[in-house]
């Protein structure tokens, strides 16, 4: 029988003032029903408009949805005879620029403090989230990655704008994500501040997506993993402490979490001569949550194969086994793998387990429409190595991102 593992929500006392900054862009508009929501969660907001975000939404509206004056002056006469910027940097308990342009960004990184929002942040010990929205080819110019990466160097939490259409008519990244989704990432940070940092010092390797077996060189078999529980998992371990290698397979299209070493390959082999460079290079834990090709082709063939027969035989070989190898070349190192399947899912994941000499095992019925690959959500059942003498953990249906901070904390136990 196994444990359900029920989640305790955290109560954190030490958020409840928030700034919301605002900059200029379309996505202004969603910041007012950012500020509403984060009231009805129980924050005190105080709202900062630079000039840009004040050519988009009127300083107005905000104080009627708060209650409280807006702040859009460095050199306020009335504020600054008490040191007003210094006296909002020390009453936040956390700071939410969202929209946050391209211009924002670049100034933070540069450490300017040329208007009220720079020198607040300068001024503030309190942390930053940042949620950048411009136009994609904006998002993806170099200069604003290499600002954003420079930022969450800085400590600044970042905020990954969402894909779709935007006002401007392009599609890609850049999107300002859903009010509701912004108020999840507040209530999700300020819980984060209490996670254990049971990982500290430790070495993670992380294995996520898919793998791509060539056939030709425009065919290939794979799977529909898209690496969101291993990037999720990536995320986690960074939290908890650890320094993070995170093996990406096939082409997996998410954001890199800050912070966290990625390393692309393609192929199974690729993937396990990745795993072993990494665990050579003192790795402490190893997390397979890759979906790795059983098989691939023998040989893949060097041209474009014509479609000249009705019927087409692949002579197929086994991949290596990336979990297997590592957890019995490196016996010390502590191992989890993953079990996605569609039948018998626990009775598989046990066994797995054993074969492979594993400390712990998640599985999950990737059979289920509403969990699995591609989704954001999962549900698992853990299972630890009999020298541990724990019970089976249920983590019931929640956000990838949930249950990895759950994985983790069993993780904490297990080595604790």
């Amino acid at each position: 029988m196994s444990h359900i593992f029920t989640p305790v929500k955290s109560a954190v006392p030490s958020i409840q003032k928030v700034i919301l900054a605002i900059t200029g862009g379309i996505a202004a508009y969603k910041s007012a029903i950012l500020a509403r929501l984060l009231i009805k969660e129980g924050f005190e907001v105080r709202v900062i408009m630079t000039q840009g975000a004040q050519q988009f939404i009127t300083s107005l509206t905000l104080q009627a949805l708060t209650g409280n004056e807006v702040h859009t002056e460095l050199l306020d006469t009335k504020a600054e005879a008490g040191m007003g910027h210094i006296e909002l940097a020390k009453w936040a308990d956390l700071i939410v620029i969202a929209p946050a342009s391209a211009n924002t960004l670049a100034r933070l990184a540069m450490g300017m403090a040329d208007d009220l929002l720079t020198t607040v942040c300068l001024a503030t010990a309190a942390p930053v989230m940042i949620a950048p929205a411009m136009n994609q080819q904006m998002w993806s110019h170099p200069a604003v990655q290499l600002n954003v990466q420079t930022l969450g160097d800085m400590g600044y939490e970042i905020i990954e704008p969402d894909n779709g259409v935007q006002a401007c008519g392009d599609t890609g990244a850049g999107r300002l994500p859903e009010p509701d989704m912004l108020l999840r990432e507040v209530i999700n940070f300020k819980a984060r501040l209490t996670v254990p940092q049971c990982l500290t010092g430790k070495k993670v390797t992380i294995t996520a997506g898919p793998t791509v077996e060539a056939i030709d060189p425009v065919r290939f078999l794979s799977n529909h993993s898209t690496g969101k529980m291993g990037f999720a998992l990536a995320r986690a371990c960074r939290d908890a402490g650890a320094e993070v290698t995170l093996i990406a397979g096939g082409k997996v299209s998410l954001m890199t979490p800050l912070q966290v070493k990625r390393v692309d390959v393609l192929s199974a082999n690729d993937m396990l001569q990745a795993a072993i460079r990494s665990a050579e290079a003192g790795c402490d834990i190893f997390i397979a949550t890759a979906a790795v090709a059983d098989y691939r082709t023998r040989d893949a063939a060097p041209q474009k194969i014509k479609k000249t027969q009705d019927e087409m035989i692949l002579n197929l070989v086994k991949n290596p086994d990336i979990l297997a190898t590592i957890s019995h070349s490196y016996p010390t190192m502590f191992v989890m793998g993953f079990a996605a399947e569609t039948q018998n899912v626990e009775k598989y994941a046990q066994g797995k387990l054993a074969a492979k000499s594993l400390d712990m095992i998640a599985c999950n019925d990737v059979s289920r429409t509403d969990i699995g690959f591609a989704s954001d959500e999962n549900a698992m059942t853990v299972f630890f190595a009999d020298k541990y003498q724990k019970q089976p953990v249920e983590l019931k249906k929640m956000s990838k991102t949930n249950i990895a901070e759950h994985l983790i904390n069993l993780i904490g136990d297990v080595l604790d």
